[in-house]
């Protein structure tokens, strides 16, 4: 993701109804988020939806990756040999 642009990105929220269609095209040109505020405050963020699909599959490896690396710490491994016979046999593939 790009670096925020504090000048170009923290928006309010009245600023988002006033001027939504300006907002979401640079928010689809720069694929930046836009940080929204309520009284000065950060509120919430918006994002491209194709930013956020990225985000969400990062989050989806980030997430197997790590169940894996738990069963490594555990020592629950198998050789690649190991693997591809218990799969051959278990799907009845010859060799």
């Amino acid at each position: 993701m790009l670096q925020i642009s504090p000048s170009e990105d923290i928006r309010s929220v009245t600023d988002l109804k006033r001027h939504t269609k300006d907002i979401l095209d640079q928010l689809h040109a720069t694929g930046r988020p836009i940080i929204l505020t309520v009284n000065g405050r950060a509120d919430s963020v918006l994002l491209d939806v194709k930013v956020y699909e990225k985000h969400f599959q990062v989050g989806n490896l980030a997430k197997l990756l790590a169940t894996a690396e738990q069963d490594v710490e555990r020592g629950r491994t198998r050789s690649a040999r190991e693997f591809v016979k218990g799969f051959k046999r278990a799907r009845k593939i010859p060799g």
